[in-house]
C-alpha cells in the first residue's frame, strides 16, 4: 500500500509517492462496468479497439519477413513458406496460447497489463524491488510502442496510394502527418464514439482481409503446408543469422498482442477470446495465407498486401486500411492513458490533469499533457524514418521487451499466487520467455537502423520516473526532520487551547502519525482551531480498485481531532468530497459548504548537496512544477481550500 502526501509543490507527492516501493495488494471488489453492455457489444467493441494493432499487421509484417530471403536475390519456394509457417506459430503460440489462454486468466480484480501483473507479482513476492523496477521498465518500453505504433501503422496505410498512381508518393508523408495531428485532436472527445464507430468497421475490415486472401489461396492449395512447423524449423536452421533478422521481422505480425491483455479491464476475458477464436485469429491467418500464395505464384510481388485485391478495389482498400490504422492508433492512445493514470496512481509520475470523458465508463479517460507529448513524439519519427518499412527496424525492440517482462512477472504470478511448482510454472512460461528472447535478439540487430528509437525513449522515461520516485522520497525524509507527532501536538493543545472557529478543517497528509504542515502553519499564523479538525489520508492499494467496505476508515483521537483513511484502487479516480459522505453511518456529519480544505504548497529549491546529482534535481523540479494541482486531483471544490505556502530544498 502506497499513501499520497500532499505535495510541497503542485504535485510534488501526489498519489501514492512516499513510498511507491511498498504495497500491501489489499483486494478491491471491482465493477467495471460489463453488466449492462450486451456480451456480443462488448466482442465487437474488442474487435475494434483491442485488435487495432494487431490487426493492420499484414499491411507490413509478411513483406518485411520476405526481405532476408529476397536479400540474395533468388526466392525459394520453401523460404516463402518458411516465412509464413514462422508468422502462423508465432501466433499461436504467443497470441493464443500465452495470452489468450494463460496471461488473460492473470488479471488483477479485472485490470490487466503490465502494471497489474506487476502488483500481482510482488503482492505474491511480499514486495519486491526488483519486479518494481521491471514494471517501471515494462512501463517505459510500452509508452515507446505508443509513439512508434501510430506512426509505422498510418504510414503504411497511406503508401498503398503510391500503389493507385505513383503521383500520390510525394503527398504520403503530408497526408500521414495530417491524419495523426487529426487523430490525436479528437481525443479530447472521449472514446465511447469513437470505439461505437470503430467496432463495426474493424469486423468489415477482418472480413476484407479474409476475403481478399480466399481467390489466392484457391489457387494455391499447397500454402496450407506452412501449419507443418518444419518448414519454420527448416529456415531457421538453413539460413543463420539472416533467420535471426527474418525473426525480428516475423515478430512484426504479433505487435499489438499486450494489447490483449492491457484491455482486460475494459471488455473482460471472455468477448477478448471470442474475438479472437472466432474472427480476429481466423482472418489474419487466411491473409497471410493469400499473401504466400500470391507471392508464390509472382515471386517479384512488391507489396503482397495491396496487390492481393484487384485494381478496382484499392482505393476503396486504401481506405479501409487507413481508417483500421487509426484504430490501432487509438487503441495504443487510449492504452498508454490508462497506464499513464496507473504510474500516477503507483508514485510513478507527478499527478496530471485527467479528465473523465464517459459519465458510464470510469476508464475512458484523457491526459493532455501525455497526449501531446505523445503527437510530437510520433510526428517526429514519422517525419525523420518517412516510409513504413525504415520504421519497422524501430518497431520491434519496444514490443518484444514488454513481452519478455510479462512473461517473466507471469512466471512469479503462477508460482506464488496460484501455488505451482517452480518446475511446472518453469515448464508453462519457459518456452514462452525463450522464444520471446529470440526474437528480442533478433531485434537488437535492428539498434543502428531505427532500433534504437524505443531504447531511447525507454530510457528517458525510466530516468524521468526513477527521479520522481527518488525526489519525492528525498523530499519526504527532510520534512520528517521538522515534523511534530500529531498525537503530542493535541496532548498540547488540548491542555492549552486556542481560539476555537465553527466549522470543520481537513488537512492532508501522507503521515498520519504526524502534524500537516498546514496545521502547524495555521496554528501559527491565524492562531484558531476549528471545531472539527480532520487528518486526512489518501492511500493507494495495489488492486484495481479498493473494496467498499475498506474504502474509508475514521479514529477520533481527541474531542477536536479525527483521523481519517481513504483507499483507493490505482485505477480509480480520488474524489474526497464525495467519499467523506460515506461516513455519515459512523455519525460524522460532513457539509462541504462548512468545510475548508488546508494544503501544503513546497517551493522546490535545488540543493548543493542533496541525494541527487543538480542535473536530476532540475528533473524533478520540472516535473514538480508541472503536476497538476492537489485540489483538481482530489476533485475539491477550489472555493473551499486554503493553500500554505514554504520552501524546501532537495
Amino acid at each position: 500500500m502506497t499513501q499520497t502526501a500532499i505535495p510541497s509543490v503542485p504535485g510534488a507527492q501526489s498519489g501514492p509517492a512516499a513510498h511507491p516501493e511498498t504495497g500491501s495488494g489489499e483486494h478491491g471488489s471491482g465493477n467495471h462496468g460489463h453488466g449492462k453492455t450486451s456480451f456480443w457489444t462488448l466482442v465487437v467493441g474488442s474487435v475494434g479497439v483491442v485488435y487495432g494493432d494487431i490487426g493492420t499487421s499484414p499491411l507490413y509484417a509478411f513483406r518485411e519477413a520476405l526481405g532476408p530471403a529476397r536479400a540474395d536475390g533468388i526466392l525459394l519456394p520453401e523460404e516463402v513458406l518458411g516465412t509464413t509457417s514462422l508468422i502462423l506459430w508465432a501466433l499461436l503460440l504467443i497470441v493464443t496460447i500465452k495470452y489468450v489462454v494463460i496471461l488473460l486468466r492473470m488479471d488483477n480484480n479485472g485490470e490487466g497489463g503490465i502494471l497489474s501483473l506487476m502488483a500481482l507479482a510482488r503482492k505474491a513476492l511480499g514486495g519486491s524491488r526488483i519486479v518494481f523496477m521491471l514494471g517501471l521498465l515494462g512501463a517505459s518500453l510500452f509508452y515507446g510502442d505508443a509513439v512508434i505504433t501510430p506512426a509505422i501503422s498510418v504510414l503504411s496505410a497511406v503508401e498503398g496510394l503510391k500503389l493507385v498512381t505513383p503521383a500520390f508518393d510525394h503527398y504520403v508523408l503530408p497526408i500521414t502527418v495530417a491524419i495523426i495531428f487529426a487523430l490525436f485532436m479528437v481525443q479530447s472527445r472521449g472514446t465511447s464514439k469513437v470505439a461505437a464507430f470503430f467496432g463495426p468497421i474493424m469486423v468489415v475490415w477482418f472480413l476484407a482481409l479474409g476475403l481478399a486472401a480466399l481467390p489466392h489461396i484457391i489457387s494455391r492449395p499447397d500454402v496450407f503446408q506452412a501449419f507443418n512447423p518444419w518448414y519454420a524449423l527448416h529456415y531457421l536452421l538453413g539460413h543463420g543469422t539472416g533467420a535471426l533478422v527474418a525473426l525480428g521481422a516475423v515478430f512484426l505480425a504479433v505487435t499489438g498482442a499486450e494489447a490483449l491483455f492491457a484491455d482486460l479491464g475494459h471488455f473482460g476475458r471472455r468477448p477478448i477470446q471470442v474475438a479472437w477464436l472466432g474472427l480476429v485469429a481466423p482472418c489474419l491467418t487466411l491473409n497471410y495465407l493469400g499473401q504466400t500464395a500470391l507471392v508464390l505464384n509472382v515471386p517479384d510481388t512488391t507489396d503482397p498486401f495491396y496487390q492481393l485485391v484487384p485494381e478496382w478495389g484499392l482505393l476503396p482498400m486504401v481506405i479501409l486500411a487507413t481508417i483500421a490504422t487509426v484504430t490501432a492508433s487509438q487503441a495504443v492512445i487510449t492504452g498508454a492513458f490508462s497506464l499513464s493514470r496507473q504510474a500516477i496512481q503507483l508514485g510513478l509520475l507527478p499527478r496530471l490533469e485527467i479528465r473523465h470523458t464517459s459519465e458510464s465508463h470510469s476508464g475512458q479517460i484523457f491526459l493532455p499533457q501525455v497526449n501531446i507529448l505523445l503527437l510530437i513524439g510520433v510526428v517526429v519519427l514519422a517525419i525523420l524514418f518517412r516510409s513504413s518499412s525504415a520504421l519497422a527496424s524501430a518497431y520491434g525492440i519496444a514490443v518484444t521487451g514488454t513481452m519478455l517482462l510479462t512473461a517473466s512477472m507471469g512466471f512469479i504470478v503462477l508460482w506464488k499466487s496460484w501455488k505451482w511448482s517452480p518446475i511446472a510454472a518453469a515448464a508453462a512460461i519457459m518456452p514462452f520467455i525463450v522464444i520471446e528472447f529470440l526474437f528480442l535478439l533478433s531485434n537488437l540487430l535492428k539498434v543502428f537502423e531505427g532500433g534504437y528509437v524505443p531504447l531511447v525513449l525507454a530510457g528517458m522515461l525510466i530516468i524521468v520516473m526513477w527521479t520522481w520516485v527518488r525526489g519525492v522520497n528525498i523530499l519526504f525524509n527532510k520534512t520528517r526532520k521538522t515534523d511534530v507527532p500529531l498525537l503530542e501536538l493535541v496532548g498540547m493543545l488540548e491542555k492549552s487551547p486556542p481560539h476555537h472557529v465553527r466549522g470543520t478543517a481537513v488537512f492532508l497528509t501522507s503521515d498520519p502519525s504526524i502534524a500537516p504542515a498546514a496545521l502547524l502553519h495555521n496554528l501559527k499564523h491565524n492562531k484558531v482551531l476549528h471545531e472539527k479538525n480532520v487528518i486526512l489520508t489518501v492511500e493507494t492499494v495495489d488492486t484495481p480498485r479498493s473494496s467498499d467496505a475498506d474504502r474509508i476508515r475514521m479514529e477520533p483521537i481527541g474531542p477536536h481531532f479525527s483521523k481519517i483513511v481513504m483507499k483507493f484502487g490505482y485505477m480509480e479516480q480520488p474524489n474526497i468530497p464525495r467519499t467523506l459522505t460515506l461516513l455519515k453511518k459512523q455519525g460524522f456529519k460532513f457539509d462541504i459548504m462548512a468545510t475548508s480544505f488546508f494544503l501544503s504548497r513546497r517551493s522546490i529549491r535545488p540543493a548543493a548537496h542533496s541525494g541527487m546529482p543538480l542535473w536530476q534535481d532540475r528533473i524533478f523540479i520540472t516535473l514538480a512544477k508541472n503536476a497538476n494541482d492537489a485540489t483538481d486531483f482530489f476533485q475539491i471544490p477550489t472555493g473551499r481550500v486554503v493553500e500554505v505556502g514554504t520552501q524546501v530544498t532537495v
